[in-house]
């Protein structure tokens, strides 16, 4: 078998050695052989791709420590304005119940012009109406001089009668408490009947015989007749009117908006029979 003359053996090395030998020589002649310039400008050919490499880190990593910068300034910023919203939202919130309160102190004195009794103003600190058994908590007890069975009304109508009293606190029965009853007419017939609860903002009206002509729509006042309230307070309005055996079914939604309660106005313990009424005119 023939050797080849450029493979790995003696006599290929030889030939590779002269070949490195002669390339060697060229280079060196091309690039000089009198000084270093270049071969310094050769070292800078092979270095300016690791150069530019370095260049693109350097400013990729100064433009990643700007953009950090910038993220946490924008998320102080963000921090700083959501803290400012929250306190913008609280003294608007702040703003309207004050606001609020101006207008149904208002709206109370207004009411208590109409009524010709000797009234006072309290203040709803709890609405207990959806517990078992509950009702309204006023800022009052027998410190102000409350007693049980005084009225209680606001400018859109009767809300109850006071239930107990402590020292400083007194509860409210709500008409829609379904141990509520209260004496009451119609506007049209004047017929006379008992408000009994049943649930939030609903009750019925019992013992009204079923020959009279009642009308949906129609308003429902107080009678006078428990010595509770004054006949003409407006309790509600007639929302269904069922013929029973004996008797009609009315039922009624009240004109209180109980889950609104802020100020209302306590009557007098056992105020006159007739007085005017506080709006809606004489029924």
């Amino acid at each position: 078998m023939r050797a080849r003359p450029w493979g790995w053996n003696p006599t290929g090395r030889r030939r590779w050695g002269i070949l490195a030998l002669w390339l060697g020589h060229a280079g060196w002649l091309l690039l000089g052989h009198g000084g270093s310039g270049r071969w310094q400008n050769a070292l800078d050919l092979l270095s300016r791709p690791s150069q530019a490499i370095s260049l693109k880190w350097q400013a990729w990593r100064h433009q990643r420590s700007l953009n950090l910068r910038n993220y946490e300034t924008a998320v102080a910023e963000v921090q700083q304005l959501r803290a400012r919203t929250e306190q913008l939202q609280m003294a608007a919130i702040a703003e309207a119940q004050s606001r609020g309160e101006a207008e149904g102190a208002m709206r109370l004195l207004e009411l208590k012009k109409l009524v010709p009794l000797e009234t006072r103003g309290a203040r709803v600190v709890a609405n207990l109406r959806h517990a078992p058994y509950g009702g309204l908590v006023l800022d009052q007890g027998e410190d102000a001089g409350l007693v049980p069975d005084q009225g209680v009304i606001v400018p859109e109508g009767v809300v109850g009668r006071i239930w107990s009293v402590s020292a400083q606190q007194a509860s409210v029965l709500p008409l829609d408490a379904y141990n509520a009853s209260t004496a009451v007419m119609l506007a049209r017939s004047r017929a006379t009947g008992v408000l009994q609860g049943v649930g939030p903002g609903k009750a019925e009206i019992r013992y009204i015989d079923r020959q009279e002509v009642v009308q949906v729509g129609e308003p429902v006042y107080t009678s006078g007749l428990d010595r509770v309230f004054p006949r003409g307070l407006l309790v509600g309005y007639v929302t269904a009117v069922r013929v029973r055996e004996l008797e009609l079914g009315l039922e009624v939604a009240l004109a209180a908006r109980f889950d609104r309660l802020h100020l209302v106005l306590l009557l007098p313990p056992k105020p006159p029979m007739q007085v005017q009424p506080p709006a809606g005119g004489r029924p």
